[in-house]
């Protein structure tokens, strides 16, 4: 039987709520999407911080032991006029009170006082007057000599004032089990690997990697320089991350020499990387003129660092180590001086974030 309808007159019954479906949302603009994504990025992919500042001013307010892994690509030119002398450094493991100046500096331009041998080359061992001894780093003791690599190349003044320092941080913002990859021409490989054995030790040098390639104008009287140099050094010598395993293969050169299960796993890199630069009509190109391939580093960021760690690149340019980070599931800080890259870089991780220093 139906149910009585009401009395005339009397309140209808006040019927439950049924739910509404939420509306579909519209699409956002370009601007305001990468503004949500920049908050929350989507899952496995690394959250990127972007800062527009000098590096050593910006490497000066982070946290100590902060990074696994950072990489290094600076300029060789650094943009500006600085007092002329030569900085260099070296390990100065002697005690405090053992410490003894020279008592005959000689004649002032005289191979003692240059801190050179008598045949004029660089004397490592020798202490010379007016050092500055720094204390720090892992409890060593170093010497801050000036004139020294001086004695090897003039030119060398500015680029060794402006990189000394940066090492310096580097260290300092490394984790125990992290690695440094400094990234450099050949011109000024030889002097980095000096302070870099002063910074860290010579225990920490863990590679030389020449990256090498082929392209470009190949002069006719000497040898065409198609490489780049990367030295690796890191702050735990045998207590550093390689991720031996996680290195995407290359093919072998000789494969019929090989198993058929090696030629389908590949052979591990060497410490020679053969890749080109970046196409000029790849997907990869940004217009920025230093820009670095993805290959080069995805092969850093595989071997030393794990899913969740945290990258730093203080040269950043074009972005490549922080959208290459990021793809792997690592989390990346980039710094870089100049406008023009961080514009780059926005366009390149649309789900970074930026701010001014």
């Amino acid at each position: 039987m139906a149910a009585p309808r009401p009395v005339s007159g009397a309140p209808e019954p006040v019927a439950e709520p049924t739910p509404v479906a939420e509306p579909t949302p519209v699409a956002e603009p370009v601007e305001a999407s990468a503004a949500v994504r920049a908050a929350s990025p989507a899952p496995g992919i690394g959250a990127v911080e972007i800062v527009h500042g000098e590096a050593l001013d910006v490497a000066r307010t982070l946290p100590d032991s902060a990074f696994t892994l950072i990489y290094l690509d600076p300029p060789f030119n650094t943009g500006r006029t600085q007092e002329r002398h030569a900085v260099s450094s070296r390990r100065a493991d002697r005690p405090a009170d053992t410490t003894q100046e020279i008592p005959d500096a000689g004649e002032p331009g005289s191979a003692e006082s240059r801190g050179t041998n008598t045949d004029g080359t660089p004397d490592l061992r020798r202490s010379v007057p007016g050092r500055e001894v720094n204390h720090g780093f892992h409890g060593h003791r170093y010497e801050r000599v000036r004139e020294l690599l001086h004695a090897y190349d003039d030119r060398f003044d500015d680029y060794g004032d402006f990189l000394m320092p940066r090492l310096e941080e580097a260290w300092r913002l490394l984790a125990d089990d992290g690695t440094l990859y400094l990234h450099l021409d050949y011109r000024e490989a030889h002097y980095a690997k000096v302070m870099l054995d002063a910074v860290f030790g010579r225990e920490c040098f863990l590679n030389e990697i020449i990256w090498a390639y082929d392209y470009g104008a190949k002069p006719r009287t000497r040898w065409p320089t198609k490489h780049d140099t990367i030295l690796v050094y890191v702050k735990t010598p045998g207590g550093h991350v390689f991720n031996v395993d996680d290195v995407e293969r290359e093919p072998y050169m000789a494969p019929s020499l090989v198993s058929a299960a090696k030629r389908e796993r590949g052979k591990l890199p060497t410490d020679v990387w053969w890749h080109t630069i970046v196409p000029t009509t790849g997907r990869e190109k940004t217009g920025y003129p230093t820009q670095k391939p993805e290959g080069i580093l995805r092969r850093i960021v595989q071997a030393s660092s794990r899913r969740g760690d945290r990258v730093l690149d203080l040269f950043a340019g074009s972005g490549t180590t922080g959208a290459v980070a990021s793809a792997l599931g690592r989390d990346a800080l980039l710094v870089d001086v100049s406008s023009e890259a961080v514009r780059v870089m926005r366009e390149r991780i649309p789900h970074a974030t930026v701010q001014e220093h």
